[in-house]
């Protein structure tokens, strides 16, 4: 059987990722991802945000139908040059074609491209395939372009560029258990560090299925935190989910977060935050 090898990072899996595993597939079922386990960007700077955890990555990926990912570790082939990182997948799977996005690097000083893959077919037996960018709304879609969205708060834009929707995901923690004395009781989480910011404000959110509501902020009205904390209220649901990992869709951005006078103005404006998210 015929056997394809997709190259690139993927972070978020976006339409343009999408395309090209698509390309690949219309070729053969025997694909083969190579990935890396971090950002080949995170080796040269350490502050590197991700759309999605690789975890979730790697799960849309093989949702699209590739049966391997395999995750290399950069830092180990960090000084590679392109030939010798070409050489090296050739030997050891022995693809029939490669498949990469018009604008994938790789090797020392990125000397593998797409030029690179199309010029090295005959020497070492395989056939090349490059996914032009493809467009939404007139510019290319990006990674770059899905975070500079999201840390502007204009999440249903990126969602459409993710083909899914953006996700927050961590352990449930105690917090000052205000919200249940205002009626309105939340599972408090870490904003994952290594995952781009979006700006503080109410956002419609979904937990399992269930509409929720979710602020991220400082929580002005209380001056109870000096520490940014995502609150989730999920709609309709009582229960406890203390030390639970659990995963928030985000939607759509409602609000920003402001300071209001009062606990009771607070909660009007939480009853119609809540309003809306039930819709």
């Amino acid at each position: 059987m015929k056997k394809s090898l997709i190259l690139g990072f993927f972070d978020g899996v976006h339409l343009g990722h999408q395309a090209v595993i698509r390309s690949a597939a219309k070729c053969t079922e025997n694909m083969i991802l190579i990935t890396f386990k971090e950002s080949p960007a995170k080796f040269f700077n350490k502050s590197y945000e991700y759309i999605l955890s690789r975890k979730e990555s790697v799960k849309k990926i093989k949702a699209l139908g590739i049966a391997e990912v395999a995750e290399f570790d950069f830092s180990k082939i960090a000084d590679w040059s392109a030939e010798k990182y070409l050489a090296y997948i050739m030997e050891k799977y022995s693809p029939d074609s490669i498949f990469t996005g018009f604008n994938h690097t790789f090797g020392k000083n990125k000397c593998g491209n797409a030029d690179f893959l199309e010029k090295n077919q005959t020497k070492y037996g395989y056939r090349y395939f490059c996914t032009p960018p493809l467009k939404y709304d007139g510019d290319i879609v990006s990674s770059t372009r899905i975070k500079c969205l999201l840390k502007e708060g204009a999440i249903q834009e990126a969602n459409i560029l993710l083909n899914s929707n953006f996700i927050l995901e961590g352990t449930v923690i105690k917090g000052a258990q205000l919200g249940r004395t205002i009626g309105f009781p939340t599972a408090n989480l870490c904003y994952p560090e290594d995952i781009v910011k979006i700006p503080f404000g109410v956002y419609q959110a979904k937990w399992n299925g269930k509409n929720a509501l979710l602020n991220w902020g400082i929580k002005p009205t209380v001056h109870n935190t000096q520490e940014p904390v995502a609150e989730v209220h999920i709609l309709d649901f009582s229960g406890d989910l203390y030390g639970q990992n659990i995963k928030i869709e985000v939607l759509n951005k409602i609000r920003d977060e402001r300071k209001f006078n009062s606990l009771v103005e607070l909660k009007e404006q939480i009853k119609k935050d809540a309003e809306l998210c039930s819709k």
